[in-house]
């Protein structure tokens, strides 16, 4: 079964941060670039603001391409929920958006005459 790379999105909310998480989490934002940071790469990447409010998780993960097999979705969500565990603190409403990397259509520039 063949492979296929996949760009998976997981978006979320902090919920009920008490002001000790707070704090652990804008020291997690010093130094913190987001042109930088904050793409998408294998180990994964959390990224929120200031706020405090919403998150989000970046990974590129490799699956089979049969979705009985296994779901990048799911192996997302999976890794966004480790990420937060390991920071200590809540969150709610995690949603998954996969793009399948092999099978995107790139629409290369027309050469002019």
């Amino acid at each position: 079964m063949a492979e296929h790379t996949y760009r998976v999105l997981v978006r979320g909310r902090f919920a009920d941060l008490t002001d000790d998480q707070r704090a652990t989490l804008r020291e997690h934002l010093k130094g913190f670039d987001l042109l930088r940071d904050g793409g998408f790469s294998e180990e994964g990447g959390l990224t929120f603001d200031e706020k405090l409010d919403f998150f989000s998780y970046r990974v590129i993960l490799t699956a089979p391409s049969d979705p009985r097999e296994g779901k990048p979705d799911e192996a997302g969500l999976r890794r966004a929920a480790a990420a937060l565990d390991a920071l200590g603190v809540d969150f709610r409403g995690l949603r998954a958006a996969v793009t399948d990397m092999d099978e995107m259509k790139i629409n290369r520039p027309k050469r002019l005459a």
